[in-house]
């Protein structure tokens, strides 16, 4: 079978990749180099125990609020396009607890063997630093502490065990944490690793397996053949020419929405956008989620990443300044002595796909007999690419729809 997977980010790789190794003959069109973007300028965290999605109790007061500050977390621009309008309700629709539970547990259901799966990709040859030293939430606020603590019933369910600290125990597990800090969740089996030198061994891994890497080849248009439940893809054309397959998968990310157009099923993806910089090293623990700032501090062997914020704001990866000067200035109620080290390169941005729900859309289009789409991660690319990667692969080789997949398929929007 050959399988045309339209998207050369993380979601994109770690499909091809398995579609590969179950025996398609692959091919990946991107319509820029490989691995740019959100897939490579996130925080690199493989954080089960942070899969809740983002639309949750209370954030439709504290968004209000946050509007009113242009260095924020969170900025929404506004708009009266019907499209922006309807997607932001419908997550409004889903800022509730009894949502947000259920989505976190469909996540924790997918994410469930990604680990082991982490650790077939390095001993299948790709090279990419990762390091298991776990995952800390700090909080300076009871009130966001104990809201998820009330989730963490969801998080032992699947064999994560978590350790709550409060006051200076805290401090004690990690002394750069500051007086501010009320307290913690530690989870100790969390992961993360370098994303840019994660989806750079997934390209060299691709390219010796055999698939067809062809970049700077934007998709323009999509050719169908046949009716009703026979309606199918026939080949797409892109910059580069136009490409047949047998199956196709649409894995753009934030640019799904637009591209889910030319098969026939808009879906209501839209750009979240994401900043990350890197600075010097700090003698960090673990991965270190800055919880009421929204920035997650990641420390890698050379550097230290800050990353943050979330822009409903279009599709553009330019950088807003007064955000980034947020992110720097955000560890100093967190951490001891806090003075932002040395920069080690520019900031960069990456629009992270978002849904309505919050969820992944990930399945079959509607519509179409051999077409699939798997986008929509938000911030959990990392984190939900192997396991979106395994049961997408199942379905498009062998027809076998996994129970996994049932929260996000893409009929339900």
């Amino acid at each position: 079978m050959r399988v045309v997977v339209v998207g050369g980010g993380v979601i994109g790789l770690t499909t091809a990749y398995h579609l590969a190794r179950e025996g398609a003959e692959v091919v990946v069109v991107d319509a820029r180099a490989t691995g740019l973007g959100a897939s490579a300028v996130n925080a690199g965290w493989f954080v089960p125990s942070e899969a809740m999605p983002v639309p949750g109790p209370g954030m439709v007061a504290q968004t209000m609020k946050w509007m009113l500050k242009p260095d924020s977390p969170v900025y929404i621009r506004p708009s009266l396009n019907p499209r922006f309008v309807s997607f932001m309700i419908g997550m409004w629709r889903h800022c509730n607890d009894a949502d947000q539970r259920v989505g976190f547990a469909a996540h924790l259901a997918l994410a469930h063997a990604t680990g082991q799966v982490l650790d077939e990709y390095r001993a299948d040859g790709m090279d990419f630093e990762m390091r298991s030293e776990g995952l800390l939430m700090a909080f300076t606020g009871k009130a966001l502490l104990e809201h998820h603590v009330h989730n963490l019933d969801i998080v032992r369910s699947q064999g994560i065990d978590p350790v709550i600290l409060i006051g200076d125990d805290v401090r004690v597990h990690e002394p750069e944490l500051s007086d501010a800090v009320y307290g913690g969740i530690f989870f100790p089996d969390e992961r993360h690793l370098d994303p840019r030198a994660f989806v750079q061994a997934l390209h060299k891994r691709l390219d010796e397996m055999g698939v067809q890497l062809r970049e700077y080849c934007g998709l323009e248009h999509v050719k169908t053949t046949g009716t009703g439940d026979a309606r199918r893809i026939a080949a797409i054309e892109t910059a580069c020419g136009q490409i047949d397959g047998d199956a196709f998968v649409v894995a753009t990310g934030a640019w799904a929405g637009q591209l889910s157009q030319l098969f026939g099923h808009r879906l209501p993806v839209r750009p979240g956008k994401g900043y990350s910089i890197d600075v010097s090293p700090l003698p960090l623990r673990s991965a270190t989620n800055l919880h009421d700032a929204k920035v997650a501090l990641t420390p890698f062997s050379d550097r230290l990443r800050l990353a943050g914020t979330m822009e409903f704001a279009g599709v553009d990866e330019k950088i807003n300044q007064r955000r980034v000067d947020a992110i720097l200035r955000a560890p100093r109620t967190y951490l001891r002595n806090w003075v932002p080290p040395v920069e080690l390169s520019p900031a960069q941005a990456g629009m992270r796909p978002m849904t309505p729900d919050g969820l992944p859309a990930i399945g079959s289009i509607p519509g179409l007999s051999n077409a699939y789409v798997s986008t929509g991660h938000g911030m959990l690319g990392v984190t939900l690419a192997a396991g979106s990667a395994l049961a997408l692969a199942d379905l498009v080789m062998y027809g076998t729809r996994r129970p996994v997949l049932a929260p996000f398929d893409p009929a339900r929007f």
